[in-house]
């Protein structure tokens, strides 16, 4: 015979068999039986038992409810999914078992808790549908609302993913990994035909989680998508006749409704993108240019971004993330970036301002998220509020220009920072303008928004005034100098009175407490005042917590505009901060062009030569083309810059292809498709290739598909053969 609250777990457990279900209990959260074992051992603390039936001992765990975060943390890190079941029921009101159940289930890709996110990196859950020589993929990130879809070429795959980064992938369940996670070696060239997926996915640092094939069944997914959206058709999203991105997009859909038990968290407008129009990089690229990590212990402070980062929001930095792994190959949108950078660059004045206000500007895409996701708290409504307001000012440093032509040319941006009045209107009428405590303590609505509850408030006070006086009236009445008015969570009020004044006590005291050194009364008034308290405390909490749903909610409508503006703000934090890092390191602007030709008149490195201290870095010369010098074979001494050259140039390209000005004197870059690089010592012993195979194997790769507009860097080929090989 087992306990009730047994049975309760159990009935639980059994829904959520693959997760660590967090089962809450009061102040902590328990596990309980294997889930015990794990969290004691994964977590570090004390593995204790408890009774739950006749004869029945069961493991527990149990981590402090205030601490979630922490031990959150280090369960995802560990690849764990946690299922976090709460109480439903208030347990002091419960006369039986307090009703219980899953609320969430945390996985690497659903995160949200702040403390467990990269600020300037976005968490992406994504999803994988093959078909033939055919793929879907559809990621979001359910903390901004970015929700992205796209139909490719199989081969072009993995490259896609990697870029992404996601931190979770949804694949349709299979007894063997998929094929398209690439070679066993992992050169980020193959066709995606190797066998050995499981060290792919360790490599590439996303977990794999396999769903039921029905979920990725395209009506499935095209139901969820269209009742998600509450739409009758896909086409406004432009993935109508794109089955295998709808099939990817509607399984993370289903995905989030399962993980999400409260409330699905906010999802922008699904985006479908075309891998076509942008620059691929694959891993290899990317590790060789340095482009997030550098070095071997791939240290984020020596990497290009880290070069680039100087933005003063969350927003931005992500934003700068993600054009630096998708460089344009459309000359129109660069040339708009630059006038931006530009726009910036050609003002100090203009570029302090602006990045001054932003500053002073929240993460409003992951306050938003908060938001319509109902887990904001009350500083994140005064940040949005500071953040609309400084939006308007934001706006002035473009159209304010005194430069017709400058403003002009930035147009595009200014109408992207459309104020939204009736948001900014709502938090100053609703939120108090320094909310103090949780939600419920009667200090986060202004005075003024609701009369209910300001009636509530004065009620209480004006009881509580009472109550505060009694003991000095009650002293006097009586002559008793030590009489004492208190409280406590089961008798209510009291009036107590020491033993050797007993005597004293007025006929009216009604006696309720005998103690040892004295006795406790109550009289009628004090009772009907503490009730006036009680319930007005009871009630405050509960209306308070009501208006402050109804005005999350009501932000919640105003979700376009708000996440328009973020994206703006955005945009315009990445081009202030392009903007200083040019002025203060003396880069210039490029010139665009659809030729076969590169041009680079003293070019640098922007990394290194900030690590060698200013004015001791030599610049260099580039001149390369298909009509011309098509190939160059640079050699030269050991340390004497030949990588560095090399690498240096591939970098202003892409550089120049995110929209960012260069390093050098003057450049002029024709548009390139792909970069490839084959960079440093490789081996794939388990598989039987040497360091001489692996490069050819990458060399034929490169050339099978690289095109006339490519550039190839190739830093060494062939070494340890002989002279004549």
């Amino acid at each position: 015979m087992v306990t009730p609250v047994r049975r309760q777990y159990l009935k639980i457990k059994h829904s959520y068999p693959d997760a660590l279900v967090l089962f809450r209990m009061g102040d902590f959260y328990e596990t309980f039986d294997d889930d015990a074992h794990l969290a004691a051992r994964e977590l570090e603390i004390a593995l204790t038992s408890r009774r739950l039936g006749k004869s029945l001992k069961v493991p527990m765990a149990g981590i402090p409810a205030v601490a979630l975060e922490s031990y959150l943390a280090r369960l995802i890190k560990k690849g764990h999914k946690v299922a976090i079941c709460e109480q439903l029921s208030d347990p002091a009101a419960s006369r039986g078992l307090v009703e219980r159940d899953v609320v969430r289930v945390v996985t690497p890709g659903t995160v949200v808790e702040t403390g467990l996110l990269e600020q300037k990196a976005n968490n992406y859950l994504a999803a994988v549908v093959v078909d033939d020589a055919a793929a879907g993929l559809a990621y979001v990130d359910i903390t901004t609302g970015e929700f992205a879809a796209t139909q490719l070429a199989v081969e072009r795959l993995l490259p896609e993913l990697e870029r992404i980064a996601p931190a979770e992938v949804l694949i349709a369940a299979a007894d063997t990994p998929p094929a398209w996670l690439g070679a066993g070696n992992g050169n980020g060239y193959g066709s995606g035909s190797g066998e050995d997926g499981g060290e792919s996915v360790d490599r590439s640092g996303y977990s794999l989680t396999r769903l039921n094939p029905a979920t990725f069944d395209w009506d499935i997914a095209r139901d969820a998508l269209l009742s998600h959206y509450h739409i009758r058709s896909l086409e406004a999203f432009g993935c109508a006749d794109l089955p295998l991105a709808t099939r990817a997009a509607g399984a993370i859909v289903d995905y989030l409704g399962q993980t999400y038990k409260a409330a699905k968290p906010r999802l922008a407008a699904l985006g479908v993108y075309s891998t076509a129009a942008y620059m691929t990089l694959d891993a290899q690229t990317r590790r060789n240019l340095e482009l997030f990590a550098a070095g071997r212990w791939e240290s984020r402070q020596f990497s290009l971004l880290a070069a680039l980062d100087d933005t003063r929001t969350a927003m931005g930095g992500r934003l700068l993330r993600r054009w630096l792994g998708q460089p344009l190959l459309e000359t129109r949108e660069l040339e708009q970036r630059l006038d931006a950078v530009e726009h910036f660059s050609d003002d100090a004045f203009r570029r302090s301002d602006a990045r001054s206000l932003l500053g002073n500007i929240a993460d409003l895409e992951r306050i938003l998220g908060r938001v319509q996701a109902g887990t904001a708290m009350p500083r994140d409504l005064t940040a949005l509020k500071a953040g609309l307001a400084a939006a308007e000012s934001l706006a002035a440093t473009l159209t304010g220009a005194d430069d017709g032509a400058a403003a002009e040319a930035v147009a595009w941006l200014a109408r992207q920072l459309g104020a939204v009045p009736a948001a900014a209107a709502l938090i100053e009428e609703a939120i108090a303008a320094e909310p103090t405590g949780i939600v419920g303590e009667g200090k986060v609505i202004r005075e003024g928004f609701s009369p209910e509850l300001d009636e509530l408030k004065a009620a209480g006070r004006d009881a509580r005034g009472f109550i505060a006086g009694l003991e000095s009236r009650e002293r006097q009445r009586t002559g008793i100098r030590n009489l004492r008015v208190g409280y406590n969570q089961i008798f209510g009020y009291y009036i107590e009175i020491s033993k050797a004044n007993l005597r004293q006590a007025p006929p009216d005291y009604i006696r309720r407490q005998t103690l040892t050194n004295g006795e406790r009364f109550i009289v009628p008034e004090l009772k009907e005042y503490e009730s006036l308290v009680l319930n007005s405390q009871e009630r405050i909490q509960e209306l308070e917590r009501s208006l402050f749903r109804q005005v999350c909610s009501q932000l919640g409508g105003y979700a376009e505009p708000i996440g328009r503006l973020a994206a703006g703000i955005a945009a315009l934090d990445v081009f202030a901060a392009l903007a200083e890092v040019a002025v203060r390191y003396d880069y210039v602007r490029p010139k665009l062009n659809g030729g076969d030709a590169i041009s680079i008149k003293d070019g640098r490195h922007p990394v290194v030569e900030r690590t060698l201290g200013a004015g001791a870095y030599v610049p260099n010369d580039l001149q390369i083309a298909n009509g011309a010098a098509r190939v160059i074979v640079l050699t030269g001494p050991n340390m004497a810059g030949k990588s560095t050259y090399i690498r240096q140039a591939a970098i202003i390209v892409l550089m120049a292809q995110i929209g960012s000005f260069v390093p050098a004197a003057a450049a002029e870059i024709g548009l390139v498709d792909r970069i490839f690089t084959r960079v440093g010592l490789q081996d794939d012993l388990t598989t039987g290739q040497s360091t001489f195979m692996v490069e050819m194997v990458e060399t034929a790769a490169i050339l099978n598909q690289a095109t006339p507009r490519s550039l190839v860097v190739l830093d060494e080929i062939g070494r340890g053969t002989s002279t004549y090989d």
